[in-house]
């Protein structure tokens, strides 16, 4: 069978130990989150996750089941199943000495990059977008001028009326 990357929406009470229990589910089966990102939603007592995993479709339907049966889990939806939006967000440190800046400030700009912060050697630009063009960037830019890259994993939102909703 096929592994994909799933991207896979919930909403989770919003309190001590809900989220320990997700990452638990997972650790316990042996499953991998390759990314995990967390917030409070407009109501305060739930909060959002979105969480990346890989996996045949077998594993996957396994993981959703497993995930629903969480007393904390409110609801759940596999993104991947539907039309969505799925973003990052990057901040990454690059070397920016002399003649070099104003190669990175092009690259930046390309990529829709914004500068945050500059010092006498240094960039750090922000980033958003999908992993492949996250990816491309770094790639692009090449590791003897990366110092430090920090990335959020995704967050996603499923495209017109459909939505997470308790």
């Amino acid at each position: 069978m096929a592994v994909s990357k799933h991207v896979i929406s919930l909403l989770l009470e919003n309190e001590s130990g809900a989220l320990s229990r997700v990452a638990g589910l997972f650790s316990m089966r042996g499953y991998n989150i390759e990314s995990l990102t967390v917030a409070p939603t407009n109501d305060p007592t739930l909060s959002r996750t979105t969480l990346v995993t890989s996996g045949d479709d077998r594993t996957i339907e396994q993981i959703t089941k497993q995930l629903n049966k969480l007393v904390d889990v409110v609801r759940l939806v596999d993104l991947t199943e539907t039309s969505h939006v799925a973003y990052e967000l990057m901040m990454i440190k690059v070397r920016a000495a002399g003649p070099q800046r104003e190669e990175v400030k092009r690259l930046a700009d390309i990529y829709k990059g914004k500068v945050v912060d500059v010092t006498e050697s240094t960039f750090i630009i922000e980033l958003t977008g999908n992993s492949e063009k996250l990816d491309s960037f770094v790639k692009t830019v090449g590791d003897e001028q990366i110092l430090e890259v920090v990335r959020s994993g995704a967050t996603g939102i499923a495209r017109g009326e459909r939505g997470l909703k308790v």
